[in-house]
């Protein structure tokens, strides 16, 4: 990844942090796009304050970035968050905020870089979403049909724009966020749920922001250019076991 330009969205915090870090160690030229400033890490990207729900936003952003370097090789569709609450519970306004952040962000920041990449002939887009792509939580109408619906926009990016540039979903199961922790402190029991969350994993534990963002970089290598429109799970084996399953 030495001189990579990189682009990442919502990359202050978690998986989107731990991924421009590692990003950064293998030599990559990384650029942040998040509205939460970043300012205590020991080598520090550059930063642009960013809605990328919005495409003016996001085009000033991609704009500083290719004056500044020219090219953007890879771009790491990260900006997420997590509401509560099955369909009848959610109002409006909540659904659009999710599908904004979660979903139109990666349409947009697609949108944005695709041109170029087309120019530069190489590309590759990395889109996280879920392992509730494929599962789904009580009470997560809005967040499991965003994941969901990435694995579309990815396979649609794909096959679009191939063979020079790919494009692929990762899918976490629960990993160690800011995002899981404040999630955590709804629960009348934070330590009791956590304990929940990893027994619900065949690992017995949940993941390191820092596992996705190795992945994240594999998918970004040369080692894996073979690969292109898929939902790679990187979940701990949540989901495939059958419980009650006699012994």
């Amino acid at each position: 990844m030495k001189d990579k330009v990189v682009l990442i969205t919502g990359g202050s915090k978690g998986i989107g942090a731990a991924a421009a870090q590692v990003f950064l160690a293998a030599g990559a030229k990384v650029a942040v796009l998040d509205l939460v400033p970043i300012n205590d890490w020991p080598v520090l990207p550059d930063f642009y304050t960013c809605d990328v729900t919005k495409e003016p936003s996001i085009k000033a952003a991609v704009d500083a970035i290719l004056e500044k370097w020219k090219r953007i090789d890879v771009l790491v569709n990260n900006a997420g968050i997590q509401r509560y609450g099955a369909v009848t519970d959610t109002d409006i306004e909540v659904w659009d905020e999710v599908m904004n952040v979660n979903l139109k962000s990666m349409f947009l920041c697609s949108k944005a870089v695709l041109p170029v990449m087309e120019q530069q002939q190489a590309g590759v887009i990395i889109n996280v979403s879920s392992v509730q792509a494929f599962h789904s939580q009580q009470k997560v109408a809005a967040y499991t049909t965003s994941k969901t619906a990435i694995l579309g926009l990815t396979r649609s990016i794909a096959v679009d724009y191939a063979p020079a540039i790919r494009c692929m979903a990762v899918c976490p199961g629960t990993v160690d966020t800011p995002m899981l922790r404040d999630a955590l402190e709804l629960s009348d029991d934070p330590e009791a749920m956590l304990t929940a969350c990893e027994q619900m994993h065949l690992t017995q534990r949940i993941g390191k922001p820092e596992e996705v963002a190795k992945l994240i970089v594999y998918l970004c290598e040369d080692h894996a250019a073979f690969m292109t429109g898929q939902a790679i799970r990187i979940d701990g084996g949540l989901g495939i076991v059958i419980q009650g399953s006699a012994k």
